[in-house]
């Protein structure tokens, strides 16, 4: 699904019947006009025009879906920056730097692996009260995932500067 371009040129085949309440001003099968468009593409396509009433926009969206109706169409066309930010934090804070799988089960497998580990290490800041960044947490519990001991003494050995400073044990190039 797209939005059309302002110079597009479209024939139309047929316009279905749509309920304007719902704000779907228009439910159209096309075909693409231009002869280069048409070999590129030559299957008919779905032009649905809807008014964003919260916005006072209207919108144009092509599609290749006849089985959806209109207005879900255009209601997942207006959620897709909610999708894009969703996988804007994923990319952020699960911190996959790779999927071990291709099928859609690996991914989907990695992904709520990667969820839950988050939502428990933030039940654990939040029930132990703990300062360091989730970032922090991570590292400590990954460095003494084998230890026998408490888990807040593995983070009452944080000193105070390896607390405020994630990379204290960094080198300094200009020290040297």
């Amino acid at each position: 699904m797209v939005r059309t371009k302002s110079g597009i040129r479209l024939r139309r085949r047929y316009s279905h019947p749509v309920d304007k309440t719902t704000g779907v001003l228009a439910d159209q099968t096309v075909v693409l006009e231009s002869t280069a468009s048409a070999k590129h593409y030559p299957a008919p396509l779905r032009r649905i025009r809807y008014h964003d009433a919260e916005h006072n926009l209207t919108l144009v969206f092509l599609t290749n879906n006849f089985d959806l109706p209109a207005i879900t169409i255009a209601l997942l066309y207006k959620a897709r920056w909610r999708v894009e930010l969703f996988f804007k934090w994923i990319k952020q804070h699960l911190r996959i730097k790779a999927f071990f799988g291709t099928s859609e089960n690996a991914v989907k497998t990695q992904i709520w692996i990667a969820i839950s580990i988050y939502v428990l290490v933030m039940i654990i800041k939040k029930r132990l009260c703990l300062d360091p960044t989730l970032y922090q947490i991570l590292q400590v519990l990954s460095l003494s995932l084998f230890e026998k001991k408490p888990i807040l003494r593995a983070f009452d050995e944080l000193t105070s500067e390896e607390k405020y400073d994630p990379i204290s044990k960094q080198l300094n190039l200009f020290s040297l």
